[in-house]
């Protein structure tokens, strides 16, 4: 859906493009962004609740969590061919009643049926918030900020993953600690899932003030629009005739790439298109996603109490978007490779320092705690490791992920790198409860051998793109 035509000049003393105008146009589409980060993460605070309400067992427990990758990978399949036909802005106000009706429902479900339906729901929205959000701002960012905008969506579902917890943790305190605890009728876990009304709503009718994408309209014939959308975001001093015509030059020159441009080599797949899948799972098999969907009921299991448990989830959210920002500031400073690896180590020793402290958790059901040094050193082990995570892999997988595909195959490529990293975060997300259960110790040993040979993979497969032009990946 994104144009790979350049800018038509603006004339010398022409007017600049209105920077305000574009980081509000920016910041309202990655809304969806913000939504995507705060559903993910916000059933955080009600896994326990859910647990007690419906009387269920880990296994069954995790289906649920997990029912929301399912309604991701296909939100995330079918949202470029739907914002192709109708439009991406329609495309935003579909995920934007998705959050809402989720949300809804995910606060007054009947049985655990239907509950997991609502999820099943708000995963459709996060899929196709991930794709839209992303494409539709490419798509209408002057190219001299492109770069700068594009990482609002990343800025804005990390900051929404923060949102999330902090919001959870504010009910749980009026709910005087208890995640059942009731609040104007509704248990505190039901409010926490249903107060994501608010930014769905906001996002819904912040689509109402944002223009379409130029290259949208001008797919549908609509180029008179398109111009006037261009003149809004690059400038009254831009050649609009010239840029409509580049960009309806790169449309018709785009190859449609498809599966079988994928095959190839003596495991089935180019190379190339290993090492994506490899990317995009690597960076799941790490376990990041226990932090963003378990850590209250993973700080509850070794003895922490349900408040402190929600603070650290907090905590651990703000870590998070620091190290986000890292990243963003140093990806094209030292590379993707040196930050990958600076990530791999450090998430590495992190890891392994969680899998020493849970090995001395005593105790079971409610009577579980470590000692003191142990607990200590857990607390740290899981901030660093969501630094180093988010530092790297979080922001360097999408990066590469964009650039290490040849133009003919970027599309398709990109297609199945992503439905691989929805597999590994179901398949993490679906085991880590009975995982738990089993052996917490062992559980973040598994996690820390996949970090480990992260660093194998990343020098002897992954490439550098850091300076290279698009169309010198062949």
């Amino acid at each position: 859906m994104t144009s790979t035509s350049q800018a038509a000049p603006i004339a010398a003393g022409a007017d600049a493009p209105p920077l305000g105008r574009i980081v509000f146009i920016t910041a309202a589409a990655a809304m969806g962004g913000f939504l995507f980060g705060y559903d993910s993460s916000v059933i955080n605070g009600a896994v326990e609740a859910i647990r007690g309400r419906f009387d269920i067992g880990s296994a069954l427990l995790a289906q649920v969590i997990a029912a929301a990758l399912i309604g991701s990978a296909i939100g995330a399949t079918i949202a470029g061919r739907v914002a192709d036909r109708i439009g991406r802005i329609a495309v935003m106000r579909i995920a934007a009643v998705l959050f809402t009706v989720s949300a809804v429902g995910s606060a007054l479900p009947f049985e655990l049926w239907d509950l997991a339906l609502w999820r099943v729901l708000g995963g459709v929205a996060i899929g196709m918030a991930s794709v839209i959000g992303p494409a539709y701002i490419a798509e209408v960012s002057p190219p001299a900020y492109r770069g700068r905008l594009a990482s609002f969506q990343q800025g804005a579902i990390v900051l929404g993953i923060a949102v999330s917890q902090l919001v959870n943790w504010g009910i749980l305190n009026l709910a005087d600690g208890e995640q059942r605890g009731h609040i104007a009728g509704l248990e505190a876990w039901q409010w926490m899932l249903g107060i994501m009304v608010i930014p769905a709503v906001g996002y819904f009718l912040l689509s109402f003030t944002i223009p379409e994408s130029p290259r949208f309209l001008i797919s549908a014939g609509r180029p008179a629009e398109a111009r006037a959308v261009l003149a809004q975001v690059e400038g009254a001093g831009t050649d609009l005739d010239a840029r409509v015509g580049q960009i309806e030059h790169a449309m018709r020159s785009e190859h449609q790439s498809t599966f079988r441009d994928l095959l190839g080599g003596r495991a089935g797949l180019l190379p190339i298109v290993w090492i994506g899948i490899g990317l995009s799972v690597f960076q799941q098999l790490v376990g990041i996603n226990v932090v963003f969907y378990y850590s209250a009921t993973l700080w509850q299991s070794v003895g922490i109490d349900p408040e402190g448990s929600f603070f650290y989830s907090f905590t651990t959210s703000i870590v998070n978007i620091i190290g986000t920002v890292i990243a963003m500031i140093f990806v094209d400073r030292i590379g993707r490779k040196p930050l990958a690896l600076i990530g791999s180590v450090g998430m590495a020793i992190s890891l392994a320092l969680v899998a020493w402290a849970f090995s001395a958790k005593t105790g079971s059901g409610d009577d579980v705690s470590l000692p003191n040094l142990q607990g200590a050193f857990a607390l740290v082990g899981a901030h660093t490791f969501t630094l180093f995570f988010a530092l790297s892999w979080g922001v360097v997988v999408w990066v590469l992920l964009g650039e290490i595909f040849p133009n003919k195959i970027r599309a398709a490529a990109l297609g199945i790198a992503a439905s691989a990293q929805w597999v590994a975060n179901w398949a993490i997300t679906a085991s880590f409860p009975s995982l738990s259960d089993w052996n917490l110790s062992t559980t973040y040993v598994f996690y820390t051998f996949f970090a480990v040979l992260s660093i194998p993979f990343i020098l002897k497969w992954v490439p550098e793109t850091k300076g290279k032009a698009l169309e010198e990946m062949g």
